[in-house]
């Protein structure tokens, strides 16, 4: 005798929060799919500009943007001075390379959005944790302060949009 199927054992079951959320944030396939709200691709793009402008900045004249963040280098050494600068040149190429990371995924891979922008939020809390655990003695608060968190801000905002969104309500339609 064959048992009577049940409308429960027809569909396939919805996955949890998390998961849905881990799915999306490493979605199976990396392709130019994107199903969060559109304005979290403009904003990661703005976010990814703000990161690049202030990198070549840095790089071109370091020494704003010692001022800016408090750090008197005036007050250091000339060799230790030197030191800071080189280190701060190495961040600053190194997230040069970041930020070309985020401009292949907003052309090529925007499946990949709400992945980057979980690496954003993890890259400030680590600097955060550093900071915190190597402070750097500063001549003064700087605006820096009220500019790092905006942008953390707009990261987190632009987590929950690319998290959420109608097209993830939507069935994914082949090529």
């Amino acid at each position: 005798m064959e048992a009577a199927s049940t409308a429960v054992h027809d569909r396939p079951a919805r996955p949890s929060p998390a998961a849905a959320a881990l799915d999306r944030i490493l979605p199976k396939t990396l392709d130019n799919r994107y199903r969060g709200h559109a304005v979290a691709v403009w904003l990661l793009g703005l976010l990814v500009f703000v990161k690049a402008m202030i990198s070549l900045v840095s790089l071109v004249d370091p020494a704003p943007g010692y001022k800016a963040d408090g750090i008197p280098l005036g007050a250091y050494p000339a060799g230790a001075a030197r030191a800071v600068v080189g280190v701060g040149a190495y961040l600053d190429v190194e997230l040069l390379i970041l930020v070309l990371v985020f401009v292949v995924v907003l052309v090529r891979y925007r499946a990949a959005v709400p992945l980057m922008y979980l690496l954003l939020v993890v890259e400030f809390l680590a600097h955060k944790w550093a900071g915190l655990r190597f402070p750097i003695v500063r001549a003064g608060g700087g605006p820096q302060s009220v500019v790092t968190f905006v942008m953390f801000a707009l990261m987190l905002i632009g987590l929950g949009l690319a998290l959420t969104g109608k097209g993830y309500s939507a069935p994914v339609k082949p090529k």
